[in-house]
């Protein structure tokens, strides 16, 4: 027997996916594989820039519409404010501005002219140079400022969905790129206690959501003094584990004080006929979500949607090997599909596609899981002479169907669809708990972040409990590690322990971990 034989029986072994390499295999290029397998999104020509293609846009849609509705039921209304933001707007706040200074895109001239020789110029350099809104805090107050007279015209809860642009020299899809989605709430209130209560207030929605429409357990915290928001008093965050173990931070809530009240001029005079300065928040999440619904949920064959974010619930596979039966079967399809769409599920219709496309069976089927329509229907003439019809679910094997009478069907549905939910959250909770543990040994703390393998690290750390100073010179060991602080959770006893980096007393413990 050859030295190599027993690699050739592993690799015969080894399960065939659809998507190469595995998550254990190589996990960054399993995602951008995932993408590309799902047909989510791509490069555009546009450096750091990405084209959100329909079926990744249909999630993002989803995402909107549930955020949507929970900021109107907490008394938010929507607005639209520039694209472009004069630079002495930044000027006015200066911890703001240096915190977003190297990111900013600037526009300088207002017009393009032929160039000597041929091609196009710039020309008509502006007086005041604009930014390319990075997040609109300053755009935002200066309106404010105009709104606010009385303290009758407080409280003002608005959000708006946008793009932003921060140039990124590492761009990676949906995770981090020059441009991407968003939403950005902007509050005024007549007291400190009312703006803290909204910030709290919003951090509560995000981790509602996160819980409930994307099946993905949260962390929700403080974060450290050098991670807040540039100008913000406190920054507030929700932290998800991702299935390589490390963190992503997934939205935040910002108690901005009266920092942006202050260089915006948001003053209102109070019952008393005071003039008063106002007290703002800012609270967003982005189309990063996307990239955690990834990471979170998909396996070795693709993607994996929650129902709750799916663009459509069901996908029903004709299968058929003539023109007469494809008639039949398509004819039964159709039938099928508006009884679906005639089930509810989460106070919406059920939303179908007929894949009547001239391929395989096989094609269609592994193209819908790549993509990870929740549930696969198959129909071809056999089950239509049983009165069944071939349920396949995303969120088990490929191969485990089942035949349900086609009278039933239908209606089991919404059921399916709900038990897949709750499942996969708590699937990706018991993933975080298995995955979150105490250290406050140092020693113990570095080596569990550190790969036993540094030149190719395989899948380690996770979320660690450790006690924590609000010190920046702990950040420095931490880099070393490739380990930051992801956020002091909030509502945890109060337990003295010592800081393992500065060896000061604290009651205070916070989540370290790796993080995207």
């Amino acid at each position: 027997m050859s030295a190599d034989q027993p690699n050739k029986q592993q690799q015969q072994q080894k399960p065939k996916t659809a998507i190469s390499p595995t998550r254990v295999e190589d996990y960054a290029e399993w995602y951008q594989q995932v993408i590309k397998a799902a047909d989510l999104a791509e490069n555009s020509p546009v450096r750091g820039c990405m084209v959100i293609k329909p079926w990744g846009y249909g999630m993002w849609e989803n995402i909107q519409r549930g955020l949507d509705r929970m900021f109107k039921d907490t008394g938010h209304v929507n607005a639209y404010f520039p694209l472009l933001i004069p630079l002495s707007f930044f000027e006015k706040e200066a911890e703001h501005v240096q915190g977003f200074a190297k990111e900013c895109a600037v526009v300088t001239h207002h017009r393009l002219e032929p160039k000597p020789g041929g091609g196009l110029q710039p020309a008509g350099e502006l007086e005041e140079p604009l930014i390319i809104r990075p997040t609109s805090e300053t755009i935002i107050g200066a309106m404010f400022a105009k709104w606010t007279q009385s303290y009758r015209d407080l409280p003002i809860l608005i959000n708006q969905w946008a793009n932003v642009f921060r140039w990124e020299m590492r761009t990676r899809l949906f995770l981090r790129t020059a441009e991407f989605l968003w939403q950005e709430g902007h509050t005024v209130h007549a007291t400190e206690a009312e703006a803290r209560e909204e910030t709290m207030r919003m951090l509560d929605v995000y981790e509602t959501f996160a819980h409930e429409q994307m099946a993905l357990p949260v962390i929700k915290g403080e974060k450290c003094s050098w991670e807040r928001f540039p100008g913000a008093v406190d920054t507030y965050s929700i932290e998800a584990m991702m299935q390589d173990k490390k963190a992503l931070q997934a939205g935040t809530s910002h108690f901005l004080g009266q920092n942006f009240a202050r260089a915006s001029g948001i003053k209102y005079l109070s019952k008393e006929g005071k003039e008063e300065l106002a007290w703002t928040t800012s609270w967003g999440v982005s189309t990063r979500l996307i990239g955690a619904l990834i990471m979170a949920h998909g396996d070795d064959d693709g993607l994996v949607i929650p129902p709750r974010l799916a663009p459509k619930h069901v996908v029903l596979l004709p299968i058929y090997r003539n023109d007469t039966d494809r008639a039949r079967v398509l004819e039964h399809c159709q039938a099928l599909a508006k009884e679906l769409r005639d089930q509810r599920y989460e106070e919406q219709r059920v939303e179908v596609e007929v894949d009547d496309r001239e391929m395989s069976g096989g094609e269609k089927t592994w193209h819908h899981i790549k993509r990870g329509v929740p549930i696969r229907m198959e129909i071809g003439p056999r089950d239509i002479d049983a009165g069944v019809v071939s349920v396949g679910r995303r969120d088990k094997a490929p191969k485990d169907r089942e035949a349900v009478p086609r009278g039933e069907v239908a209606a089991r549905v919404p059921g399916i669809l709900t038990d897949m939910q709750s499942g996969l959250f708590a699937k990706a909770k018991a993933f975080q708990k298995a995955n979150t543990r105490e250290i406050t040994d140092r020693r113990e703390f570095e080596a569990h972040f550190t790969p036993a393998n540094a030149a190719k690290p395989e899948i380690h750390g996770g979320f660690v409990k450790a006690p924590f100073v609000d010190d920046k010179a702990i950040a420095e060991p931490l880099a070393a590690l490739k380990v930051s602080v992801r956020c002091v959770p909030l509502g945890q006893e109060k337990r003295e322990a010592t800081c393992m980096f500065t060896g000061k007393k604290t009651d205070r413990w916070a989540i370290y971990a790796k993080a995207y």
